[in-house]
């Protein structure tokens, strides 16, 4: 333990800032300074974290400090169940500097505007270092956003492959002849393709301290620690991530956008939460996948698709979050009211597609950006949710959630609540579109090929309301302008009947039914 007068410098390592890269640990000296790590109860609790979220964090946390002492650092790490602990990482900075007597308390940029606010509130000495894990800084990308009318991620990701180089040709042109292959990511799954066995990790004494302590601290939270498997190691992080490259990559490309009953990961990495805790490094992962490639290993479409996750839409809203924030986060352009229904924290549907992606998401803290998008999303776009209180749902039940990622994906793509800033049309869809790409209407109560009626699929009424509530709104969208056309055709009894159909499901939320 360090002891009070210990003097230096005091930095703070916060649960998604996992790396040796840090600029803070280029900054600091391992003999004269002191890094801090705390596990505090206002992070764990602020929204009702998934256990399985909380545990991958303050597992690998503790591991992580245990790698900087064998690299020589002097660590303070905080226990949750510290009887001295502050409860909040502003208070456990005051203390510590209290205790050392340091004069200079250095931070990395947070991944939270809450969380950045608190501490700049707090009072206290510090020097922000550039998180330099991602490409793209706030103030770079707030210099391209400058003046733009249109701030378009299509945009946005070709600059980023210009500036680093990846998969493009020797005079800059990019690979294939065109930059987006998004048209060739869009495949169905063939009748019995399955993905390949998933990547799992046993739970060593580190970890299986924190799951005690977690079933113990947060048993009020939903979500299922029993399926916790995910990598809480730089070295485990690097076998998942190896996993995929082997097993799933050259797939990918194809069936990225299908979703398969009991089959939660298809060709997907899972590396998200890792990546996102800094246990992965974003510069790494696109080299190996551009490798392979060159290596005609995969095909273009599979190596393009992951990069564009990566160097374009990850570092594009983590760009729109820091230019927007703290207004962003209460938009709501739709002027949507509805309270989140109770079966997203249970799964008890009979929309069997909910049910699949709710289930895995509380059983494994996990779904595929298609069934977050095209499932549960279109359902809370549907049906007006309240986007704080989608929004809170998808930063509690993922892993892989953070405020900077998860905030513009769902109030900006999800629910279309920034009127179109981030996204240019809402991603709407009715049920045809989740049987076109899934297995999963097959083992539903509710007819995909129906839109009125007791047995209709939920999805296609919700689907035609939502577009007449908003007509006036939404109307004059060049992108939906068949769609309003084909609204304009329909028959005046059908159009009415399906106007009922969506009334009776809204009312059902609203008493709390489920569907």
């Amino acid at each position: 333990m360090v002891v009070a007068g210990a003097g230096g410098r005091l930095g703070l390592v916060l649960g998604d800032q996992l790396s040796f890269d840090l600029e803070l640990l280029k900054v600091l000296d391992p003999v004269h300074d002191t890094l801090l790590m705390a596990e505090v109860d206002s992070e764990a609790r602020y929204v009702r974290h998934h256990p399985q979220k909380i545990l991958l964090i303050f597992s690998a946390m503790r591991h992580f400090a245990e790698r900087l002492r064998e690299q020589g650092w002097r660590v303070i790490y905080v226990k949750l169940d510290d009887p001295d602990n502050s409860g909040s990482l502003p208070g456990e900075l005051r203390r510590w500097q209290t205790a050392l007597g340091a004069a200079q308390l250095h931070v990395t940029e947070c991944g939270e505007w809450r969380l950045e606010q608190a501490l700049r509130d707090a009072g206290l000495p510090l020097t922000v270092h550039v998180d330099r894990r991602f490409l793209c800084s706030r103030e770079a990308f707030r210099d391209w956003a400058a003046g733009r009318t249109s701030l378009r991620m299509e945009y946005f990701y070709r600059e980023m492959r210009r500036q680093s180089g990846l998969l493009l040709e020797p005079d800059g042109r990019p690979c294939g002849g065109t930059w987006n292959l998004d048209a060739d990511n869009r495949k169905a799954l063939p009748r019995g393709l399955r993905g390949p066995f998933a990547a799992r990790f046993g739970h060593d004494a580190i970890t299986r301290e924190v799951l005690q302590l977690v079933g113990q601290r947060f048993s009020d939270h939903y979500g299922d620690l029993a399926r916790f498997d995910y990598p809480v190691t730089h070295e485990q992080a690097q076998e998942l991530w190896q996993h995929f490259l082997d097993f799933s990559l050259a797939a990918f490309g194809d069936y990225q956008d299908a979703m398969a009953e009991g089959e939660p990961f298809l060709f997907h990495a899972r590396i998200s939460a890792a990546l996102n805790i800094g246990l992965l490094d974003v510069r790494q992962l696109c080299a190996d996948v551009e490798r392979a490639y060159r290596e005609n290993r995969v095909a273009l479409n599979a190596a393009e698709g992951f990069i564009r996750q990566l160097i374009g839409w990850r570092e594009y809203v983590r760009g729109i979050y820091w230019l927007r924030m703290p207004e962003y986060a209460e938009l709501n352009g739709l002027g949507n009211t509805r309270a989140l229904p109770e079966f997203y924290w249970s799964g008890a549907t009979d929309m069997r597609c909910m049910s699949q992606a709710i289930g895995q998401t509380l059983e494994l803290g996990y779904a595929h950006h298609i069934q977050r998008l095209m499932v549960t999303g279109n359902f809370a776009l549907l049906a007006g949710i309240a986007p704080k209180a989608i929004c809170d749902w998808y930063l509690a039940v993922y892993l892989d959630a953070f405020d900077w990622v998860e905030l513009p994906n769902t109030l900006g793509m999800v629910m279309h609540a920034d009127g179109g800033y981030l996204g240019s049309k809402p991603y709407c869809a009715s049920g045809r579109y989740i049987q076109r790409m899934s297995d999963y209407c097959g083992g539903c109560r509710y007819r995909v090929d129906q839109a009125t009626g007791s047995d209709a699929c939920p999805f296609n009424a919700l689907y035609w309301h939502f577009l007449i509530r908003h007509q006036e709104q939404l109307g004059g969208n060049p992108r939906l302008a068949l769609t309003y056309r084909n609204l304009q055709r329909m028959d005046a009894p059908r159009r009415d009947a399906i106007w009922q159909r969506g009334e009776e499901l809204l009312a059902r939320l609203d008493a709390g039914e489920p569907l």
